[in-house]
C-alpha cells in the first residue's frame, strides 16, 4: 500500500525545470532538466574553480552518488571540455572557471514513469586552497525545456575514431611517444590508466606532440590504454588510443 502510494505521489509531482540550489563552499549547485535528461549545474565565486574528470597535476575529481533516486536505470555523467588553468603552486588543473553544466544521460527503470533524480555531490572548489565542497539536489524527469542544457551539451567532446583525427602514434623511447594529428588543436587533454600521469608536450609542427609517461604505479604495466580530448576549431572530440605494447 505504502509503495502504491508513493508511485502515486511521483507520478502527482509537476516536472520542474530546475531544483532549488544547494549551497556549498565558495559555490552552489542544483539540477536543472529538459525532455532529453538532467545536468548538474555548479556556479563558483568569482576566483574559484573546480576540476574535470581528470583534475591535472593536483585535485580532486567530482564524484556523484544517485542511489536515493527512484524508478532509474542508469546514470551517465557527461563533461564539457575543460580548459588549463594554472595554479598558484605551479601546476596546473584542469577544470573550470566560474562554473559548469555537467550534463547526466538518464534511463528510466519504467519508461511510462518519471524519474525522481536525487543526487549527491562531492566536488573540490580551490583558489590559493582547496577546500570539499558537498551538495544534495533532487528534480523530477522529464522536466521542462532548459536552454542551459542543451548549450552544456554542446560542449562535450564527441567521441570519434583515431582515424578520423590523423592520429599517428610513433616510439621514441621505453616510456615516450609522438603523436601527431591531421589538423593542430586549440588544447590537447591525455588521460592515462589510474594513478598514471603523461602530459603533452606541443612540438614546433603544432600538429605533433611529444607524450612521455612520467609516473606510473607498479602495477601500470604497457600497453597504456588513453583517452585523448581534442579541442579544435570546430569543438572538441576524443578518441582512445594504445601506447607501447
Amino acid at each position: 500500500m505504502f509503495a502504491y502510494a508513493a508511485v502515486l505521489l511521483l507520478l502527482a509531482t509537476p516536472a520542474m525545470a530546475a531544483s532549488d540550489w544547494s549551497p556549498a563552499a565558495r559555490s552552489r549547485a542544483r539540477l536543472v532538466a529538459d525532455a532529453q535528461g538532467a545536468g548538474l549545474q555548479i556556479e563558483l565565486e568569482p576566483g574559484a574553480i573546480t576540476y574535470w574528470r581528470d583534475p591535472g597535476e593536483a585535485g580532486v575529481p567530482p564524484t556523484f552518488d544517485f542511489t536515493g533516486s527512484t524508478n532509474l536505470a542508469s546514470a551517465q555523467v557527461d563533461f564539457p571540455a575543460p580548459e588549463r588553468i594554472p595554479e598558484a603552486d605551479g601546476g596546473v588543473a584542469f577544470g573550470y572557471r566560474a562554473g559548469v553544466t555537467l550534463p547526466i544521460r538518464l534511463q528510466a527503470a519504467d519508461p511510462a514513469r518519471p524519474v525522481r533524480l536525487v543526487a549527491k555531490i562531492n566536488y573540490a572548489v580551490c583558489e590559493k586552497i582547496c577546500v570539499p565542497a558537498r551538495a544534495m539536489a533532487e528534480i523530477v524527469w522529464p522536466g521542462a525545456t532548459d536552454s542551459g542544457l542543451a548549450l552544456a551539451r554542446a560542449g562535450v567532446p564527441k567521441p570519434v575514431s583515431a582515424a578520423a583525427l590523423g592520429a599517428i602514434i610513433a616510439p621514441t623511447g621505453p616510456k615516450s611517444w609522438r603523436l601527431c594529428l591531421s589538423a593542430a588543436p586549440r588544447e590537447l587533454f591525455v588521460e592515462a590508466p589510474e594513478g598514471a600521469w603523461i602530459e603533452p608536450r606541443r612540438e614546433a609542427d603544432a600538429r605533433c606532440f611529444a607524450l612521455t609517461l612520467q609516473q606510473a604505479p607498479d602495477d601500470v604495466k604497457p600497453p597504456y590504454g588513453v583517452r585523448l580530448t581534442v579541442e579544435g576549431a570546430d569543438g572538441a572530440s576524443e578518441t582512445r588510443l594504445t601506447l607501447g605494447g
